[in-house]
């Protein structure tokens, strides 16, 4: 081949390695954490992250960064809430103020706790056992009952989401609408929104699993929640 016909041909396998579109990662969507839950560390606080299914499934979806308070947000983004201790007057005013702001949040508010814990009762580490809401579901329209029976039952409108001791929501004005049979709230808060789950114990898969025997779709619903819209839209 001649000179002239080798560096044509070595020209134009530099512009065809140029031209091939450079491989993209896609970036997890950032969530926010705020929980008592071990869904960031196991129970004991050790050095590695939690092992427990629901946590290893949301680890592998979403980046995690976890909080301490709401005051601690950037302006806008998506938090997760679960089962939260009870949180001062300033930190309640300054979730609310997120939201309306322009936050997205999954609150999920447990009125009967079955999550197991090796902490003694009292130990402020321990998971609370009831929602401690001291005013903010009201505020924004909401009452938290607690459940009849206790036991795990699920709810097949979505799917085979399985919960444990469920609570009810009920709607005592404002603007946020209830649905699936008072388990989930949707609120729509200036800027932002907010859904009210209420229980907690439906990402204890292993336990819905062991009680029910089959799989649900629990987990599948919290990735549904947290994710942009495009992606829940998919």
């Amino acid at each position: 081949m001649k000179p002239g016909v080798l560096a044509a041909v070595a020209l134009l396998a530099t512009i065809g390695c140029r031209a091939q579109p450079a491989t993209k990662v896609e970036a997890k969507p950032i969530v926010h954490v705020l929980t008592s839950l071990p869904l960031l560390l196991d129970e004991g606080f050790g050095l590695g992250p939690a092992k427990g299914e629901a946590a290893v499934f949301l680890r592998e979806h979403f980046q995690l960064k976890p909080i301490d308070l709401p005051s601690q947000l950037p302006p806008s983004g998506v938090l997760l809430v679960a089962q939260p201790r009870a949180l001062p007057a300033e930190e309640l005013v300054a979730l609310d103020g997120w939201v309306r702001g322009g936050g997205r949040l999954v609150l999920l508010a447990d009125p009967m706790l079955e999550w197991p814990s090796e902490r003694p009762f009292g130990d402020r580490l321990r998971p609370p056992m009831s929602f401690a809401d001291t005013g903010l579901l009201a505020h924004w329209g909401l009452r938290l009952d607690a459940p009849d029976k206790r036991g795990v039952s699920y709810d097949r409108m979505n799917g085979a989401v399985a919960f444990i001791s469920p609570g009810t929501l009920v709607k005592m004005g404002g603007k946020c609408a209830i649905e699936e049979g008072g388990w989930k709230a949707l609120c729509q808060l200036g800027k932002g929104n907010a859904t009210i789950i209420a229980d907690a114990d439906f990402l204890n898969v292993e336990a819905i699993r062991a009680a029910k025997g089959f799989p649900s779709d629990n987990l599948r619903m919290i990735e549904t929640s947290l994710s942009p819209p495009l992606q829940q839209a998919r």
